[in-house]
This record gives C-alpha cells, structure tokens and sequence, in this order.
C-alpha cells in the first residue's frame, strides 16, 4: 500500500512552526514511516510533485504571488491543514494592516520600487478553504502530531476550544490578573500552549487567538483596572491575531 504523501509550504513567516516539526524528533521518525514526505524545503532539497494527501502551510499572504500561489497549494492538497498565527491571523506583520504600508516600504528598504507587496497581511482562509487550523507562535508540537495521527487512522483531530485560564487552573497555576495584578489576554485566548507564559508569571500574549464568543468586554474592563490605556488595550489585542481579534470585537 502506499503511503499518503504530507507537503510542507511556506509563506510570509519566520519558519518557527516548520521547525517545531523538526523539533518533533523521535516523532518525525515513526511519521516518516508512515507517510512519505514529498515536499519540505525546510528539511530537504527533494520535492516530489503533487498533488498531496496532506499539506501543511505556514505564513500569512503578503505578496500578489503568494496570493496566486496559496489556490495553486489548494488545488494540490486532499487535506489542507494551516499552521501558526501567520497563517491563522495574519501574524505580527499584520499590523500593517493599521498603517499605510507604502511608508513602511520607503522607510525600511533602500529600492522600494523593486518590493511587490500587498496592503495587507491576510490569513489563508482569506484566500483559500482549509480544513483545520493549528494556532499559536509557534504551534504547539501535541497539536501538530494529533492532527497528523487522526489523519492517518481516519478519525476527527481533538482540538478543543477552551480558554488558555483552563489550562492555568489544570496546572495549578496562580492567576497572575488578580495576584499580580499583570495584563493577561488569558480569558479570551484559545487553549494550546499549556499556559507557558502564565507558569512563568507573565500574562498571555494572545498568540493563539481568541475562543469561540469571547467575552471581550469584561477583559476590557479587566485592563483597565490593571493599569493599561485604551492605546495599549488596543496593541495587546492586535499584536499577534489582529484578524481574528477585530472579527472577534
């Protein structure tokens, strides 16, 4: 029997969530025998042709050729699984997205004529249909490896929605919102982590965007009372999910 073929892709992004599947080590071993990895640039030189049983795409669209690229990917892909805040939400390079970009390219680059880019920094369901979303700066590697397991037994991922506090109160850990008094985007923020930042006293940076309904207004309310203007209010929501963040607003 042949083995389903997985393809990796990369678009505008810092290649973290690629190397969280290297960092998968033993793991990518066993899945390297059970599927046969036919495009991973990141890892190897060989690129076999598709189309592919699964690809994995990380990056945010910037570019009027990664817009074109991304329905090409689409069309080459059985199952196509996004991975990341970039490919999520936009990434960090979405806050472009509230500026104008045209100054940002003749501040940053010596020929801004040669740069081709878009206004803005879109998720690729903005562009293409995916099948599953795997959020986060970088994704997290249990993730990864559920949604490559279930595929390969045929069943549906377990991706549940809970909020980065269930996690909190799973370990034991103390809210660092009322004991510190710290800004957190814990309460509005989609489960995945394992609350890394709150074990180490820090508040959720959001980087796994928000849960389904979240209540945005009561945490509005929470930051206040911990110290933050609406200007910083208005960053810490924006920084790494700004897309699903204005829609979840």
């Amino acid at each position: 029997m042949t083995p389903p073929t997985l393809a990796v892709w990369k678009f505008t992004s810092c290649d973290g969530c690629q190397l969280t599947l290297l960092d998968c080590e033993d793991e990518l071993l066993t899945l390297a025998g059970a599927v046969r990895i036919a495009r991973f640039t990141e890892a190897s030189s060989a690129i076999s042709p598709g189309p592919y049983d699964v690809s994995l795409v990380e990056g945010s669209i910037t570019t009027p050729e990664e817009a074109e690229r991304i329905r090409e990917v689409r069309a080459q892909s059985r199952v196509l699984v996004v991975i990341g805040a970039c490919a999520t939400a936009g990434g960090i390079q979405a806050l472009r997205n509230f500026a104008d970009v045209e100054e940002f390219r003749s501040l940053v680059y010596a020929s801004p004529q040669h740069i081709g880019t878009l206004a803005t920094s879109t998720p690729i369901s903005a562009h293409v249909a995916v099948d599953y979303e795997l959020r986060g700066c970088p994704i997290d590697r249990r993730q990864l490896l559920e949604v490559l397991s279930a595929f390969l037994v045929g069943r549906k991922p377990d991706l549940p929605d809970a909020s980065v506090c269930t996690e909190c109160k799973r370990r034991g850990l103390t809210c660092v919102m009322v004991a510190d008094g710290t800004p957190c985007l814990g309460p509005v923020t989609h489960a995945g982590c394992g609350a890394l930042c709150p074990a180490y006293r820090r508040g959720c940076f959001g980087c796994f965007g928000p849960v389904q309904d979240p209540n945005i207004a009561a945490l509005t309310a929470q930051l206040r009372a911990c110290g933050l203007s609406e200007e910083a209010i208005d960053r810490a929501f924006r920084t790494f999910t700004h897309f699903r963040q204005e829609t979840a607003t």
